[in-house]
């Protein structure tokens, strides 16, 4: 086989390619403290609703999903 050259890629600057910054989010803080306010007690709530046997499922449910997972070698 005979030997290939491979030219150097050119410099971005020498293409007249524009780089931008990445895009900044800006959340609203109204929206963050609603979204608090619910976030910390839903899960104290829901598990004072559900019945000692649900909760008993679900655990065992949780069980068998992280049990079945393959571990990675």
């Amino acid at each position: 086989m005979a030997a290939v050259a491979i030219a150097p890629k050119p410099a971005a600057s020498s293409l007249n390619l524009l780089e931008f910054p990445a895009p900044v989010k800006v959340k609203n803080p109204a929206a963050v403290a609603l979204g608090k306010l619910g976030g910390s007690k839903g899960g104290k709530i829901r598990a004072a609703k559900l019945s000692t046997e649900r909760k008993k499922e679900i655990a065992q449910q949780a069980a068998k999903v992280r049990w079945a997972k393959v571990k990675a070698e």
